[in-house]
C-alpha cells in the first residue's frame, strides 16, 4: 500500500541557544511523535535559530551547531527515523545554510540552501554563500567523515525525497522541480519565513501548487514566534500538501512546539507519475543532476492508520464547492450536445424517459442546451415506454417532468412488442432470465432510433459512468445512443446533479417531481413488479451499492491502485456503513465484471469527457475486451 506517515515541526526555541534547542527537539522526537512516523522536519537553522544575525561570525555557535548534530545523530541511532534539521555549516571558509539528513546516527548528507534572499528584510547574502556545483559534493563534518553535499536525492525502496530551504521555494525554478523530476516523491523544506499581511494565503498556495506540479507530496516546517522579534515576527506555519491538496495546516503562534503529521500516499504518487507522458518527457531536462544517497528502512506494519479517506471521491465536500461544480458540469455536458446538434444540423433529440435518476439527468441536460441554442423544448422528444417492471411511481414521475418541462412527450408500450417478439425467437415469457430483461431493453432503443429518424432528430444516451464501469446495461439496448451524455458521470454524481436542480434550479412542482425521483431506488424495471406495484428488481441489491463502486472504480483508474489497496481504504472508508466482508465481496464483483463488460465499453457512443475518469475507448482506457481479471482477484480470495 506504501503509505508513508511524516511529521512537520515547529520546535520552541531560544535564539543562539543551541544546547536548550537541541534538547528541545530530542524531547519532540522521543515524546511527540506517533509510532508510525517514518520521516520529521524541522525548520531552517532549527538548532541555532534563524534570528541570531552577526552571531553566525562566531565559532562558538558554529561549533556548538556542528556538536548538536553529533548529539542529535548519537541520541536517535537506535530509532528507524530520518530527521531534516537545519544548521549552519563551514565549508571551504565558506558559512552555508544548510539542512542536514540523519538517519540512525549517520548523516546521509547535507543541502546547502541555493537561493540566498538579500531584499527587504532579508539579508542572507551577508552571513551565507549561496551553493553552486562548483563548490564540491562532499563536506567533512567531524565525527562523520565525508558527507554528501549539495543538489541531493535520498532514496529508498519504500520512498524517496529531497530537500530545500525556505527561498529556494520561491525561485522561479526551485529545486524541488529537478529534485521531483530526478524521482524524488516527497519535498522537505526547512523554513524561517516571517508573518505579513496575506502571506500565510501565498504560502500555502506555492506549497499546493509545487505538490501539484511536481506530482508529489510537500512538507514545509517554519521557525515560530520564539525567533527574534527585533524587525520581524514568525508564525511556525507548518503545512503537509500532496498533489495540490493540502492535508494538514496548523493554526501557528504558537510558543510551544508545534507539529503536525500525515501519510502519505506514495503509491499514488507513482501511479501519478506512471501515467503522465509530459512529467516522464521532462526528466531528462532537469536542471542539475542530482546525487543519489541510499538508506533502507525497515517495513512495519501501520498501527494507527489516521488518515481520512473520503468515501464519496468524485462529489466535492463543501455545499459551495459542489454547487460550482454542478454548473461546470452541466456547462460541459451542456456544450457537448450543443456542438454535436450544430454539427449534424439537427434541432431535435429523442430520450427515453423512465422517472429514473439517468434519464432525468440526460433531460435536464437537454434543456440547458437548448435554452443556450433558444430552441423550444418543445423539439425534445421524451418517450415514456412502459413495460412489465414499470411501476406507477416512476411511471407518474416521467409524465409530471415532462409536462412541467414542456417537452414533447409521447407513451409507447413495449408490452405488446416484447410478447410477439418472446413468441417469434421461441421465449417463453414466464421464464425472467437475462432474455427476458434484454428483449425490453432492445425494444426500447429500437423505438427510439426510429423515431429519430422519423423525425429528424438524434437519441441521446443516458447510461452513467457507473454502470459503464460495472457493464449494467444491454449491449445494442440501453448501452447504445447517437450521443450519450452522462458516460463519464459516476452515479453518486448523478444523485447530487439531481439534488442540485432541485435545491437551487427549480422551485415548486419540479422541485417535488425531482425530489421523489432521487429518493426512488435505483432499479431498470425489467422485472415484473410485485402484486402492490412494488418495485422488486432493485440494481444496487444485485451487484453491490454504487457508492462503493465509484469509491472502487476512483481508485483503480485514477491511481493505478491495487486491489489490496482498494480494499484497505475502502475499509477505512466506510468502516460506519459497510462490514468488511461486505466490501470485500462488492470489491470481488467489480473488479470481475470491470473486465468481462469491457466489450460493452468498446462500442459505446460519443459523448463528453466531464471529470478526471472516463472509460472511452478512444480516450481514457484503451483495455482489451478479452483480458483475464484472476490477477486482480487473488487478493480477494
Amino acid at each position: 500500500m506504501n503509505y508513508i506517515k511524516a511529521a512537520a515541526v515547529s520546535p520552541e526555541l531560544r535564539v543562539a541557544d543551541v544546547t536548550y534547542n537541541t534538547k528541545e527537539i530530542l524531547h519532540v522526537v522521543r515524546n511527540r511523535l506517533s509510532e508510525d512516523v517514518r520521516a520529521v522536519l524541522f525548520p531552517e537553522l532549527s538548532l541555532t535559530g534563524y534570528t541570531p544575525a552577526d552571531l553566525f561570525f562566531t565559532e562558538d555557535l558554529l561549533n556548538a551547531s556542528e556538536e548538536a548534530l553529533r548529539l542529535i545523530a548519537e541520541e536517535t541511532k537506535e530509532l528507524d527515523l530520518i530527521l531534516v534539521v537545519g544548521l549552519p555549516l563551514r565549508h571551504r571558509n565558506r558559512l552555508y545554510n544548510t539542512g542536514a539528513v540523519l538517519h540512525q546516527g549517520k548523516v546521509l548528507g547535507v543541502v546547502p540552501k541555493q537561493h540566498l534572499p538579500n531584499y527587504n528584510e532579508f539579508y542572507e547574502s551577508r552571513w551565507f554563500t549561496a551553493y553552486e556545483k562548483s563548490h564540491g559534493n562532499e563536506i567533512y563534518l567531524n565525527g562523520f567523515g565525508a558527507v554528501p553535499f549539495g543538489h541531493l536525492i535520498f532514496e529508498s525502496d519504500a520512498f524517496t525525497f529531497g530537500v530545500e530551504i525556505c527561498e529556494d521555494l520561491f525561485a522561479a525554478i526551485p529545486p524541488s522541480a529537478s529534485l521531483s523530476l530526478q524521482g524524488a516523491e516527497l519535498m522537505f523544506n526547512l523554513s524561517a519565513s516571517n508573518e505579513l499581511v496575506g502571506k500565510k494565503e501565498f504560502r500555502r498556495s506555492l506549497v499546493n501548487l509545487t505538490s501539484a506540479k511536481n506530482l508529489g507530496a510537500y512538507l514545509y516546517a517554519s521557525s515560530g514566534p520564539n525567533e527574534s522579534t527585533t524587525d520581524l515576527v514568525f508564525s511556525g506555519h507548518l503545512l503537509i500538501s500532496e498533489y495540490g491538496t493540502l492535508l494538514k495546516e496548523n493554526k501557528r503562534f504558537s510558543f510551544e512546539s508545534d507539529l503536525l503529521e500525515a501519510f502519505i500516499d506514495v503509491s499514488r504518487i507513482r501511479g501519478e507519475r506512471l501515467k503522465n507522458t509530459t512529467f516522464q518527457r521532462e526528466a531528462h531536462q532537469a536542471s542539475q543532476e542530482a546525487h543519489r544517497v541510499r538508506f533502507s528502512q525497515k517495513q512495519t506494519p501501520i498501527k494507527n492508520f489516521d488518515r481520512e479517506i473520503d468515501p464519496h471521491p468524485f462529489v466535492p465536500k463543501a455545499e459551495s464547492e459542489r454547487i460550482e461544480r454542478a454548473k461546470e458540469i452541466l456547462a460541459i455536458q451542456s456544450h457537448g450536445l450543443i456542438k454535436r446538434l450544430k454539427h449534424v444540423g439537427l434541432d431535435k433529440t429523442v430520450l427515453g424517459i423512465s422517472g429514473g435518476l439517468d434519464s432525468t439527468l440526460a433531460l435536464l441536460v437537454i434543456v440547458k442546451a437548448y435554452q443556450v441554442m433558444n430552441l423550444p423544448l418543445k423539439n425534445i422528444i421524451t418517450v415514456t415506454m412502459p413495460g412489465f417492471g414499470t411501476t406507477d411511481r416512476t411511471y407518474q414521475n416521467a409524465l409530471s417532468l415532462c409536462r412541467e418541462l414542456g417537452t414533447d412527450l409521447r407513451e409507447i408500450s413495449i408490452v405488446k412488442a416484447s410478447l410477439q417478439h418472446f413468441e417469434d425467437i421461441g421465449h417463453d415469457p414466464s421464464v425472467h432470465d437475462a432474455t427476458y430483461e434484454n428483449v425490453q431493453a432492445r425494444e426500447r432503443t429500437q423505438i427510439l432510433m426510429d423515431i429519430a429518424n422519423k423525425e429528424g432528430g438524434i437519441v441521446i444516451g443516458t447510461g452513467d459512468l457507473s454502470e459503464l464501469a460495472l457493464g449494467w446495461c444491454t449491449y445494442n439496448g440501453d448501452q447504445m445512443s447517437m450521443y450519450s451524455v452522462n458516460g463519464s458521470i459516476p452515479k453518486t454524481l448523478v444523485r447530487y446533479l439531481v439534488k442540485y436542480f432541485y435545491e437551487v434550479e427549480f422551485h415548486g412542482e419540479l422541485s417535488r417531481i425531482l425530489k421523489d425521483i432521487l429518493e426512488t431506488p435505483v432499479s431498470p424495471e425489467l422485472l415484473p413488479k410485485g402484486d402492490q406495484d412494488e418495485l422488486l428488481q432493485k440494481t444496487e441489491d444485485l451487484v453491490g451499492p454504487y457508492e462503493l463502486h465509484d469509491f472502487f472504480l476512483y481508485h483503480f483508474m485514477k491511481y493505478g491502485a491495487g486491489v489490496e489497496k482498494i480494499l484497505f481504504m475502502a475499509e477505512h472508508a466506510f468502516q460506519e456503513t459497510y462490514d468488511k466482508e461486505s466490501i470485500r465481496k462488492w470489491l470481488k464483483i467489480f473488479i470481475r465484471r470491470f473486465h468481462t463488460q469491457q466489450f460493452k465499453r468498446s462500442a459505446m457512443p460519443d459523448g463528453p469527457k466531464v471529470g478526471s475518469i472516463s472509460l472511452s475507448p478512444r480516450g481514457d482506457l484503451r483495455m482489451p475486451s478479452d483480458a483475464a481479471y484472476g490477477t486482480f482477484t487473488k487478493h480477494l480470495e
